[in-house]
């Protein structure tokens, strides 16, 4: 793998997630100074912070897979034989890679009427589809990094490694 792409799928969420909390952050503060020492507030910039939020959730939700930290429940993997919890585990991981399939498909077809629709945002005037193609481009890199922890998975597993997450 070159450079450029074991760089980008180690740090592709953690550079936009921190770039898109930057512009948020940025954004808000600005309003903020406009409103209490200016007296005037601008029309856009919480709207572009709403829009920035949406797609920040969307890409950290892959960094969650990513990371392994995302929500599972430990009390009812507790009721397994040992022997089998990792493939039980292995099992929940296919379960959330199908959602995020789903989720891509489902939001694909949701873009293309918001796309045809020609709907713009009332504050910015942007195409109200940048906003839609958020879920399905997180959904993507979900896929991905739940594809790839299914793979470690399945290597750790035959070499009778246990994965602590």
């Amino acid at each position: 793998m070159s450079k450029f792409w074991k760089f980008l799928d180690e740090h592709a969420e953690d550079i936009i997630s921190a770039t898109l909390m930057s512009v948020a952050t940025i954004a808000i503060v600005v309003q903020v100074i406009m409103r209490y020492l200016f007296k005037s507030s601008l029309s856009w910039s919480e709207e572009l912070a709403r829009y920035v939020f949406v797609w920040m959730t969307f890409i950290s939700i892959s960094y969650g897979i990513k990371m392994r930290k995302h929500v599972k429940i430990e009390a009812a993997l507790s009721l397994f034989p040992k022997k089998i919890r990792p493939v039980i585990v292995m099992i929940g991981d296919v379960i959330s890679l199908g959602w995020c399939v789903f989720v891509v498909i489902t939001g694909w077809m949701l873009l293309g009427k918001v796309i045809r629709s020609g709907q713009i945002s009332p504050a910015m005037s942007i195409p109200m589809y940048f906003i839609y193609l958020a879920p399905c481009i997180g959904y993507i890199l979900s896929s991905i990094r739940c594809v790839q922890t299914i793979v470690l998975r399945v290597q750790n597993y035959k070499k009778g490694v246990e994965m602590n997450d």
